[in-house]
């Protein structure tokens, strides 16, 4: 394990050093994503609009990394205005309508539903306002693009489910549990985990977790175990560690115990759940890196610099061809590895993972 997180590490070294030519040192070209915005300063306006606070991540790490980073990049002379959608997708169109209107500089934008937001990207296209498309794939005309390989998000989950199964895989049932069917990212996830899972073990269940909700999916794994049975459910895929919490819940609930649960996002629940082996692995991903990126690509868009020394490849949305993008790359967290990642990239400490009633656990796999 440690050498995959070296591995990991290498790779994100190199994603680093893609994004390494920063907006200072991008050059004085035009966009190359054809915005055509005018030059700018130091002196800018980055407007960051976040799908929700629900999910821990996007308040503890996005939302401040990014500031961050642009007052890095500007010499404190840039401003990042915020908002959060709150899960609301007519909300955010709102959002997006309202920085336009306060002529922001450039936008980020992690979309609530990526079709929903193609209407008021538009509107700051023509507006003369870059997009940059933050951790899922918005639709309209987006100027760069930033997250992960989430298809490969799918396949390390997917992978994880059947080491932690073993010889159980043909033993029983699965249930997956998949992201929100508004989110791009969730269709990713979903892909790169059937990739892996299909012919190796039987699906019994599957569900669309609607808005992402940790009760939502508890709902649904209630209903599972109803239909199916529980002494026929040997593991269950979750897309991410909100999720996972609520089904995690509904097995304890229904007396259900030892079956591996798959997550995302490495939040601090999901890390000592993994602790105490209530769940199984989380993805890690490298938030830093992919904030200071989104940071980068706005700076440079917003000053009407070239992202070429930033985006070394290119993706399709199914709206616009060809965008600017850096995908950052993951690692699978299980609890042979989290000193090697969320504890050494400074993400969490040992103090905070092992508080109280978790400290025995922490001890027994030498996390002290």
């Amino acid at each position: 394990m440690r050498r995959a997180a070296v591995a990991i590490a290498a790779g994100a070294m190199a994603v680093s050093l893609a994004a390494c030519g920063s907006a200072k040192e991008s050059g004085d070209n035009a966009d190359s994503s054809g915005s055509g915005s005018a030059k700018k300063g130091d002196d800018i306006k980055v407007g960051l609009l976040l799908p929700e606070n629900a999910t821990a991540r996007y308040e503890k790490f996005d939302r401040v990394l990014i500031e961050k980073k642009v007052k890095e990049l500007t010499g404190n002379k840039g401003e990042v205005v915020y908002a959060n959608a709150n899960q609301d997708a007519a909300k955010q169109n709102q959002q997006v309508d309202t920085m336009v209107s306060n002529k922001v500089d450039v936008l980020i934008v992690d979309a609530v539903d990526s079709k929903a937001i193609a209407g008021s990207v538009k509107k700051a296209k023509d507006a003369n306002i870059p997009v940059v498309a933050y951790d899922r794939l918005a639709e309209g005309p987006i100027d760069a693009y930033t997250s992960f390989d989430n298809v490969t998000v799918g396949k390390t989950q997917g992978e994880a489910l059947l080491k932690a199964l073993g010889g159980k895989a043909k033993d029983g049932q699965i249930v997956m549990m998949n992201g929100s069917s508004t989110d791009p990212n969730a269709a990713m996830f979903k892909k790169g985990a059937h990739s892996v899972l299909d012919g190796k073990v039987k699906v019994g269940r599957e569900y669309d977790t609607k808005e992402w909700k940790p009760e939502n999916a508890n709902a649904n794994m209630e209903g599972a175990i109803s239909a199916l049975g529980k002494d026929k459910i040997v593991g269950v895929y979750s897309a991410n560690d909100g999720m996972a919490g609520g089904i995690i819940t509904a097995l304890k609930a229904a007396g259900i115990a030892d079956v591996p649960v798959t997550g995302q996002d490495a939040e601090l629940a999901g890390v000592q759940r993994i602790v105490t082996g209530e769940q199984y692995m989380s993805v890690y991903k490298p938030y830093p890196q992919e904030a200071d990126v989104a940071a980068e690509m706005a700076v440079a868009l917003a000053q009407g610099k070239s992202l070429d020394s930033i985006a070394k490849d290119k993706v399709d949305s199914p709206t616009t061809k060809a965008v600017p993008s850096v995908l950052v790359p993951v690692v699978s967290l299980t609890k042979d590895n989290i000193k090697d990642t969320v504890i050494k990239d400074g993400i969490y400490t040992v103090s905070e993972i092992c508080t109280g009633k978790y400290k025995a656990a922490c001890d027994k796999i030498g996390l002290e």
